[in-house]
């Protein structure tokens, strides 16, 4: 029986993610927690180290600098490309994701950070990259993790296959930088 968060564990937690400004760009409630298994790398390092030990009704304030969240913010993964390389039916917006396959058929994804009439620029930056982040999180549920969800490197829930697990996603960028709730994800080839 497991009664902490351990290697192994299937975790339920809220939670609350803020930025160093005050804004919330992430959270997870009570009646809808996260869900995910402890060394199986579902959510970020530095989130999970600090998580080892704690128990069901634990709650815990973590701070979190860039490197230990979702990196140092790369100006090197910013790549501007011509419209015209682009879908010609894509309707670009700002903040989108575009899942970009490269020659070889590996997928990325990229956020539109700014759009001329003639180039797009892309930012394969995580968005939270470059942030100090603060986490209030609470434990909700700890249980030793199934064979099946072990093999899986993720936990199914109580009707399967649950792919729950921490990640900043699209909508929350887009949020994160305009306030707008929008769901569009592109999926592109570049040349």
């Amino acid at each position: 029986m497991v009664d902490m968060v351990k290697d192994g564990a299937v975790v339920s937690l809220s939670y609350t993610l803020k930025l160093a400004n005050g804004d919330v760009v992430d959270y997870s409630e009570a009646d809808d927690p996260l869900e995910y298994l402890h060394g199986a790398e579902n959510i970020i390092p530095g989130l999970e180290q600090q998580l080892v030990g704690l128990k069901v009704g634990d709650e815990k304030n973590v701070e979190l600098a860039p490197t230990e969240g979702y990196g140092v913010y790369d100006p090197e993964d910013v790549e501007v490309v011509e419209r015209k390389e682009l879908p010609k039916d894509l309707q670009l917006k700002l903040g989108m994701v575009l899942a970009i396959s490269d020659e070889d058929g590996g997928l990325s994804e990229a956020f539109v950070r700014e759009i001329t009439p003639n180039e797009v620029k892309l930012d394969f930056n995580h968005p939270l990259a470059g942030q100090r982040l603060f986490f209030k999180v609470k434990v909700l549920g700890v249980r030793e993790a199934t064979e099946e969800e072990l093999a899986h490197g993720h936990p199914h829930g109580e009707h399967g296959h649950d792919d729950d697990e921490f990640d900043f996603d699209d909508e929350d960028y887009e949020d994160f930088l305009d306030g707008e709730d929008d769901d569009d994800v592109s999926k592109t080839h570049l040349n």
